[in-house]
């Protein structure tokens, strides 16, 4: 795991004044209104958000800063949320073998989780493992944390029509009906913004290009300012 902290630089442009020569200081009264927002000063407690999945939350075939826990954290800190987002993300992992491992993700975070963000099931859909299967394991999950006062939100995924109707409709259904059930915030298909978009895909058409996963981080980070929990401080 690791615990990205980069803040986003700012960048204020200054307009210049004057029809004439060239002015040495920009007069701050002279400056266009219209340019660029500066993002929000980052204000507040320290919101630690765990990302808990597979390749996609690990950043596959990417640089590190650019994968989506550490470009969550950045869209983030630009909203003015002090954000802390932990990679929890293994590459490969199927909903049983991450069932295997949230307990111990748990018990050795090295600050209070504010909220758990899961992100798996593309492997079981890609191995063949039953809907069933990834359901009650995606469900072990969901009550593991939840046991722990910690909030949920569950990033979906969709199977492929070339699975067969019955699964992709048992497979898909999984997702909406654990976040009605558990009470989870649910963000419906974490590929949305790329799926079908083969220039935002790396050459494997599985995996998202770091481009791609900043459109998925600008597609989400709204949902996950709105599942975290607020501060009453």
């Amino acid at each position: 795991m690791r615990a990205s902290s980069i803040i986003a630089p700012l960048a204020l442009a200054l307009a210049a004044c004057g029809d004439e020569a060239p002015v040495a200081a920009a007069d701050p009264a002279a400056v266009d209104e219209t340019e660029l927002e500066a993002p929000l000063p980052v204000m507040g407690p320290e919101r630690v958000i765990l990302g808990f999945g597979d390749s996609l939350m690990a950043g596959y075939g990417v640089e590190e800063q650019q994968g989506y826990p550490e470009g969550l954290e950045r869209a983030l800190r630009g909203r003015g949320i002090n954000a802390s987002v932990i990679d929890a993300g293994v590459s490969g992992d199927t909903t049983a073998a991450g069932r295997e491992r949230i307990a111990f993700v748990l018990d050795n975070a090295a600050a209070e989780i504010d909220l758990a963000i899961i992100e798996l099931g593309g492997n079981d859909m890609l191995r063949g493992i039953g809907p069933e299967q990834t359901r009650a394991n995606l469900q072990a999950i969901i009550e593991e944390v939840q046991s722990r006062d910690i909030p949920v939100l569950l990033l979906g995924m969709r199977a492929p029509p070339n699975l067969g109707i019955e699964y992709t409709t048992e497979f898909d259904g999984i997702y909406p009906q654990l976040a009605e059930e558990y009470g989870t915030a649910l963000l419906p298909f974490f590929m949305e913004p790329v799926y079908d978009q083969p220039h935002l895909m790396q050459d494997d058409r599985i995996h998202p290009t770091a481009e791609g996963l900043e459109l998925m981080v600008a597609a989400s980070v709204e949902t996950v300012a709105a599942a975290l929990p607020q501060d009453d401080n």
